[in-house]
């Protein structure tokens, strides 16, 4: 079928992400561009327009409204996705030798903007759900009990990074994990990828962007949490921990020079999405909508698992004992596209379109999966992983020369590479952590539910 082929087909239900449905959601602004002559968009930094690092042209001054209006001091568009702002922004917040405390599931790209700006990644472990697999949210006491930990390795923590909310929209208590992060006088970056719909502040009952609780940088993509196109995605900061020059150079380091015109204009437009009010409506009426299928297939029996996104639908597939990835492939034979198989659930993602009459396939769809597969014990209960509390992983090992060992033989090895299943894009391994017994068992046994995503062989220091 050659690539524009796929990309031109669309006979199926679309439940996985960019949140814009096939182009279904897109904000009308940006469908009417696309609908001009072909590439007519598609334009340099030129002096009316400029860029995300220019401070004249219609880029800056788009910038500067989206600031203002969401009361915060900066704001920067990004052309290279959620990415590439994360990984800038990490540089901003550490010099070589410096280390930044963040949680293990910590998604691979600022593991990797630490290996590139030789920042030392102080990892803590977080709670895991076993019953699905899924690596969960923590209060203010795990937090204490981190830095306590990260304390006995006499390194020079200088910044905090933070998830929030997770993959499978699970979200904590942002402002009393931001208010302890500031009383050790340090900045605090939360990668609020799946969470810029946030932002919006349309319902109390939802959880809170960590902009309003003072987070000092804050990155969203907006195509995985707003209507826009696939590499969009916007980076805020305030108040005076992080010096907004040192975040421009940064983001020069990693951001093209030739940023997309086509990507920025969806940067806006997604942007005026969720906190115009025609933007609003359409949110609140989405919303509304995915909470009315969510309970219609909780009523017919289908096992949903509970967390802080609406838009996020988790089949816990484990509790009949099938493997999200199995039950993936069923879906998709009958035209329903998920977001995220697992080993123990398939999450959905209803992004910003219309699914009327979806409850009702999926209930059909889901029963005859149910019939006709046989349960397998091996998906009712999941391992936790065997992280240490607080774990120092030496990032001088990327560079380093490598040899290839099977997984079984790597006991007492030093990894120089992510084991990392994507997505989530969250790592099980990362460079310069200690191959022990534990870990090389636990990556065994996810091997044998995870095939396709945990490799047989791991590349060690020689």
């Amino acid at each position: 079928m050659g690539l524009i082929g796929l990309l031109s087909s669309n006979k199926s239900v679309n439940l996985f992400l960019p949140a814009h449905g096939r182009g279904s959601a897109l904000p009308p602004g940006l469908q009417k561009l696309l609908k001009l002559k072909p590439a007519l968009w598609d334009l340099p930094e030129l002096y009316e327009i400029g860029g995300p690092l220019i401070n004249e042209g219609a880029i800056a001054e788009s910038q500067k409204f989206f600031a203002s209006e969401m009361g915060v001091d900066r704001c920067w568009y990004g052309v290279n996705g959620a990415t590439g702002l994360l990984q800038s922004s990490l540089l901003a917040l550490a010099r070589p030798g410096q280390a930044v405390l963040m949680p293990r599931n910590i998604h691979k790209s600022c593991i990797q903007a630490c290996l590139l700006g030789g920042i030392k990644p102080i990892l803590f472990d977080v709670p895991f759900l076993s019953d699905r697999g899924h690596s969960y949210t923590f209060d203010k006491k795990w937090l204490q009990k981190a830095f306590q930990k990260a304390k006995e390795l006499d390194e020079n923590i200088v910044a905090v990074a933070l998830v929030n909310p997770t993959y499978h929209g699970y979200s904590a208590d942002m402002n009393s994990l931001i208010k302890e992060i500031h009383s050790y006088s340090l900045p605090v970056l939360v990668d609020e990828a799946h969470g810029a719909h946030l932002i919006s502040g349309i319902r109390s009952d939802l959880p809170s962007s960590a902009l309003s609780f003072g987070a000092d940088m804050v990155v969203h993509s907006l195509h995985k949490s707003a209507p826009g196109l696939v590499q969009s995605a916007v980076l805020w900061s305030q108040g005076g921990r992080v010096d907004p020059f040192i975040i421009e150079k940064s983001i020069e380091l990693l951001q093209t020079s030739s940023p997309s015109a086509l990507l920025l204009a969806s940067c806006e437009t997604s942007l005026k999405e969720l906190i115009g009010n025609k933007g609003k409506k359409k949110l609140i009426s989405r919303l509304e909508e995915a909470e009315l299928i969510s309970e219609f297939l909780i009523n017919n029996q289908v096992p949903l698992l509970e967390n802080n996104d609406p838009f996020r639908i988790i089949l816990h597939t484990s509790k009949f004992g099938l493997s999200g990835i199995d039950v993936d492939k069923k879906f998709i034979k009958q035209r329903i596209i998920g977001e995220l198989p697992e080993p123990g659930t398939l999450t959905f993602c209803l992004g910003f379109s219309s699914h009327k009459g979806l409850g009702k396939k999926f209930v059909r769809i889901w029963n005859q999966i149910v019939q006709s597969s046989s349960p397998i014990n091996n998906f009712s209960f999941f391992k936790r992983p065997p992280f240490n509390i607080v774990s120092k992983p030496c990032s001088a090992t990327w560079p380093s020369a490598f040899e290839k060992v099977h997984l079984k033989e790597s006991v007492g090895r030093v990894s120089v590479e992510m084991v990392c299943p994507y997505p989530p894009g969250i790592p099980l391994l990362v460079p310069g952590e200690i191959l022990d017994k534990a870990r090389v068992e636990w990556l065994l046994e996810q091997r044998e539910i995870w095939p396709e995503q945990i490799p047989s062989f791991v590349r060690v220091i020689p």
